[in-house]
Parts: C-alpha cells; sequence; structure tokens
C-alpha cells in the first residue's frame, strides 16, 4: 500500500518553476497556468489512466494556444516544465501525441470511424486505445481527452465538413456512444475548445496590432530624437563660422 501523501497543486507549481525560472508573458500565463493544475489534477485523481488521445489533447493545447509566444526558445522549457510537474517528460507526451497522430495520417474520416466499431473485440495501435476506454468500467473522461479525440477527427476529416455543426455534433454523439463517455461533455469540451482558439487568435491579433502601434510610436520618437540631435550638432558646427564672420565685419 502506497501511503506516500497526495501531491499539491502547489508542488505541482513549485516543480513547475524549478524547471522554467524565466517570466511568462502575461497573455500566455492564465493558459498555461490552467494546463498546469488540469494536468495535476488529472494525474492524483484515482480514476484517471493516462493514454495517448489523453496525451495528444494536452500536446494539441499546448501548441496551440502558444502560438506567436515569444521568445520562441522558452516554449520547450514550459512544456518540459509542464510534464516534469507531475513527475513526466515531455518525450512522453510528444512521442504518443505524434505516434497517435501519425497513425491516422491519410485516413479518411470513414476510415476513422471504423476504428471505433467493434470496440469490445479489442485491436492494436489505435483501436487498441479506443478498446481499452471503451471497455474501461470506471474511465476518467477529461477535457484533455476530449480535445484529443477532436484532434484526431480534425485529421481526417476535411475543413469543410468541420464547419458543418449539425454534422460534428452527430458523429461525436455517435463516437460517444462507441467509447462509453458523456455525449454532452464531449460536445461541450469541443464546442469550447473551437470557441476558445477563436478568441485566441483574436486577442494575438490585438496584441499584435498593440506592439506594432507601440513600436511604431518607438521609432517615431527616435527619429524624431535623432533629428533634434542632428539640428543641435549642426549649430554648433556652425557656430563657429557665425563667429568668425563677425568678427571680419568688425
Amino acid at each position: 500500500m502506497n501511503n506516500a501523501p497526495v501531491r499539491t497543486v502547489s508542488d505541482a507549481k513549485r516543480d513547475f518553476y524549478t524547471h522554467h525560472t524565466r517570466p511568462i508573458n502575461s497573455i500566455y500565463r492564465r493558459v498555461v497556468d490552467e494546463l498546469m493544475v488540469e494536468m495535476h489534477l488529472l494525474s492524483v485523481n484515482v480514476d484517471f489512466a493516462y493514454d495517448p488521445i489523453y496525451a495528444l489533447g494536452i500536446v494539441t493545447t499546448f501548441d496551440r494556444f502558444m502560438q506567436g509566444y515569444q521568445p520562441e526558445n522558452d516554449k520547450a522549457s514550459i512544456f518540459n516544465a509542464l510534464c516534469r510537474s507531475i513527475n513526466s517528460t515531455p518525450e512522453h507526451y510528444r512521442g504518443d501525441a505524434e505516434a497517435l497522430k501519425a497513425s491516422v495520417s491519410g485516413m479518411s474520416l470513414d476510415d476513422l470511424k471504423g476504428q471505433f466499431e467493434n470496440l469490445s473485440e479489442g485491436g492494436d495501435g489505435l483501436r487498441g486505445t479506443l478498446a481499452a476506454v471503451a471497455n474501461k468500467e470506471k474511465f476518467k473522461y477529461s477535457r484533455p481527452f476530449g480535445v484529443g479525440l477532436y484532434t484526431l477527427v480534425e485529421t481526417a476529416a476535411s475543413e469543410d465538413a468541420l464547419k458543418e455543426k449539425a454534422a460534428v455534433e452527430a458523429l461525436f454523439k455517435d463516437l460517444s456512444a462507441k467509447l462509453n463517455i458523456s455525449t454532452d461533455k464531449l460536445q461541450k469540451d469541443v464546442e469550447l475548445y473551437r470557441s476558445n482558439l477563436e478568441k485566441f487568435a483574436q486577442a494575438q491579433e490585438v496584441m499584435k496590432d498593440m506592439l506594432a502601434a507601440d513600436r511604431k510610436k518607438r521609432e517615431e520618437r527616435q527619429k524624431a530624437a535623432e533629428a533634434a540631435a542632428e539640428t543641435i550638432n549642426e549649430s554648433v558646427a556652425t557656430a563657429p563660422e557665425a563667429a568668425e564672420s563677425g568678427e571680419s565685419a568688425e
């Protein structure tokens, strides 16, 4: 029996900032904090079991919402810190996520839907992962799992197909039934994820405009300062000539 104390959110945050010591840009800080807390709370939940679909959801969420982060090199450090904060590694998460996504690369949506058939029989690869979920007595559904599932669909479906709200809802209703998970939770998480992506993209554009405007103002101030300095230098340079002219007049 494991009598070790359950790690707290504070423990996870301390470990995170041990591995990533640089400050996080304000617009992205909430994304990182919420992801860290979510990963931690799931990691200490007795009903939760890590799987590649969950890993894909975490990796996709991080990559999508951290687009445009500066400095770019800090992104790898932040993701490393997130994984280390729950005693895992970025190689584990990214390795499983990339392998799973690669397994559906080239599949049509119908091919993907076929992977959800006859899950009671088990299988290998993606089908095996799906079968483990469908046949688990107490599967702990999570938002990252929903995002991972949506990412699989997004990889196989056309962009136009994803715009058809009724078709997307019908698809997830069918998939959730085959996995024995809540249709309502899955659809709400997918809708919220897509909505938040749009809002965050808009916020990033506003931030870009603000930074561009600020940069333009700095450049204008710099040009004005340079022009003023040049005028002063010209005045200083011509002063002796003016003095000499005055002496000559005398």
